[in-house]
């Protein structure tokens, strides 16, 4: 079996080669390293869960490669300058425009919005990448590539601003499949008079005399253009070419196919071997963003303060809603779809709970099934599980061995064979759980704040009501406790020994 990811540079489905070959250490074979480039989030707003899309989706990618033995350098950056409103080269920086309105310096603005990103994705339990560059704190790269740029000719000047001339890059959209001529004839409005083609984008651009965010450079006062950043920083820490550039399906075209142009020309050699897109979060059929006002924070979802939200969501549910959908498809947001992968993850949860509780209280006694007895099992699971991770990273069949693994355990349990068998089975859990993020590898330390463990003697009592209204044959009174149970994601179950409950 072997990794294959969908390159959007080739349209194809490949088996992944990194870059680097491999390498011989004390007369063995060792994987070589893997360099992963994702675009960051542009911070002048809370995270959403078109974030949680993206994010989640390249956080599973990197612990993967990582299970498969491969060391991963996961870069991913911050832009906090560059990113005008109409997402290329026209209007204001939107960290401008969000500091105006919060009565803010940019950076300050900056700095609180990067935190508060960094809580959301620590809270959606993804790995924190090896370098997070800020797109500030690398302008003199940015002027050296233009310098570049220029001196090559593939960049003119104008009035201090720099534009890159695509029709001297003959590659110019391989990425998107798009036909630069076709643009630059269909173009309907001359988006500015200093290009000499519609379809040139900014390298640097002029700022204004009360513009606050600008450098200096050999054409004057300015600041760099989006595009710019990302080739900077990732081959900086990458080199050229590096294993994998991701990112969002709507950075496709153009920030992604002119990050190709102003590299590869500047170099001449190719720089990024597999490009990765997400696709993203729809609401009602229409993409989510910050720009069409129809987004929804991550902070609201963790509280429950949206209008669209019955309740309060754990954020590995929203992390197990990402992994039920294949990351090249789309997600369409619902308050039933979060309310079914929180039950879906509490389920999961509450099954390693039971597992770990028994390994902790039980001894070994007669009957209890050894290892080399369950293993030929367990195998087949953990080989289910890779070959739906090495299809494309397909989470959502991959999820589903996690929930064939949790039936397994709950039969076993039953069956009162609980050590050492339980303790493989949670070695697995941990394993496989940890690759999907959905597994900690402890919960008993936790402060578990869920209504459901907080009100666990309410909830006891609740069971020995309905257990005593069916002594007393007073079914209807117990069907109805039941029913109350059962919607707030509560299990009775009746057995010989009374009735005990579990998360649904």
């Amino acid at each position: 079996m072997s990794l294959k990811l969908h390159n959007t540079l080739t349209r194809k489905t490949e088996e992944f080669r990194p870059v680097k070959e491999l390498r011989i250490e004390q007369g063995k074979f060792t994987k070589p390293s893997v360099g992963i480039y994702v675009c960051g989030p542009t911070v002048y707003g809370h995270a959403h869960l078109g974030h949680a899309k993206s994010y989640i989706s390249f956080d599973v990618l990197v612990r993967y490669l990582r299970y498969l033995g491969y060391p991963v350098t996961y870069v991913q950056n911050i832009t906090d300058v560059g990113h005008l409103t109409d997402n290329a080269d026209e209007g204001e920086d939107k960290l401008v425009v969000a500091a105006a309105k919060e009565k803010k310096h940019p950076m300050a603005l900056a700095e609180f919005y990067t935190r508060s990103y960094f809580e959301d994705m620590d809270a959606l339990n993804c790995v924190r990448p090896d370098i997070s560059p800020r797109a500030s704190g690398h302008i003199p790269e940015q002027i050296e590539l233009v310098k570049t740029l220029i001196k090559k000719g593939y960049a003119y000047k104008v009035n201090g601003s720099v534009y890159f001339d695509v029709l001297k890059f003959k590659d110019y959209g391989k990425l998107s499949g798009r036909n630069v001529e076709e643009m630059i004839a269909g173009a309907r409005i001359e988006i500015s008079k200093e290009k000499r083609n519609s379809a040139d984008f900014a390298l640097w651009k002029k700022a204004e005399p009360n513009h606050i965010m600008q450098w200096n450079s050999p054409w004057g006062k300015g600041y760099p253009g989006w595009h710019l950043e990302c080739s900077v920083m990732s081959t900086k820490y990458l080199g050229q070419p590096f294993d994998i550039h991701g990112g969002g399906l709507e950075n496709q075209f153009p920030h992604h196919e002119c990050e190709i142009a102003q590299s590869e020309a500047a170099t001449g050699k190719q720089f990024v071997k597999y490009w990765l897109h997400n696709n993203m979060v729809t609401v009602d059929g229409q993409k989510m963003g910050k720009s069409l006002g129809n987004f929804i924070t991550l902070k609201q979802v963790f509280k429950g303060e949206h209008e669209k939200l019955s309740k309060a969501y754990s954020p590995l549910a929203v992390r197990q809603l990402v992994l039920n959908s294949h990351y090249r498809s789309p997600i369409d947001f619902s308050d039933a779809a979060l309310f079914a992968a929180q039950s879906g993850y509490n389920k999961i949860t509450e099954a390693i709970r039971v597992i770990r509780e028994a390994i902790r209280k039980k001894t070994n006694s007669e009957g209890q099934i050894i290892d080399n007895e369950i293993s030929p099992q367990l195998q087949k699971f953990k080989t289910k599980f890779e070959v739906a991770m090495n299809d494309d990273l397909n989470t959502s069949v991959a999820l589903s061995v996690l929930f064939e693994l949790v039936r397994f355990a709950e039969d076993l349990h039953k069956a009162n064979n609980i050590v050492p068998a339980l303790r493989t089975i949670d070695d697995l859990f941990t394993q496989l759980g940890g690759v999907l993020g959905i597994v900690k590898d402890e919960y008993e330390q936790e402060n578990r704040t869920s209504d459901i463990q907080r009100y666990k003697l309410a909830i006891d009592s609740i069971i020995e009501l309905r257990s005593e209204f069916k002594r007393n044959k007073d079914f209807r009174s117990a069907d109805k406790i039941r029913e109350g149970l059962g919607s707030a994601g509560i299990i009775p179950e009746d057995g010989p020994n009374g009735t005990s409950w579990r998360l649904g």
